[in-house]
């Protein structure tokens, strides 16, 4: 049985660090969830405030990541197909590396609000702003998922 937890565990975190790159998977849930079934078998026990102290930390993280964009937009005139256009620039520049995914993310951003329909200077300085929120969403997510990631690794060690 435990051999089982530790393979459905591992693919919940793994899972959980893909969704931080996809926005529609929740990624930080599916971690804490995976951290969550690993506290109840007998391979590792977390402290209750562990368990609390990170699931504050992830409902924060959910919330500031809905917030955070749409206040975003509303200050620098942002719209959503930007968003998307830097998920989708991002996606793209993976395949050059990290100067891939900064360029693939604004030219992204960019090619949302030209679509959209703004003028050029106004795209540029709105695209900068719509890639450094989701950078921003990624980065504390992705941050927050691999920290329970790296838990998960740290009880394996007691085990094997």
């Amino acid at each position: 049985m435990d051999n089982f937890l530790i393979i459905l565990v591992g693919i919940f975190l793994i899972t959980g660090l893909i969704g931080c790159l996809i926005s529609k998977l929740p990624g930080i849930p599916i971690s804490y969830l995976g951290i969550m079934t690993l506290h109840y078998s007998s391979i590792a026990e977390f402290s209750p405030h562990f368990l609390i102290r990170w699931g504050v930390i992830i409902i924060a993280i959910q919330g500031l990541d809905y917030l955070i964009p749409s206040w975003g937009k509303r200050k620098f005139g942002g719209s959503k197909i930007s968003i998307w256009g830097s998920l989708l620039g991002t996606l793209a520049g993976m395949y050059f590396g990290a100067w891939g995914i900064i360029v693939g993310a604004i030219t992204g951003a960019l090619a949302g609000q030209l679509l959209a329909g703004k003028e050029s200077n106004r795209a540029i300085r709105e695209s900068v702003s719509s890639f450094t929120f989701f950078i921003f969403g990624n980065i504390s997510r992705f941050a927050v998922a691999g920290i329970l990631f790296y838990h998960y690794v740290d009880s394996l060690t007691y085990v094997i």
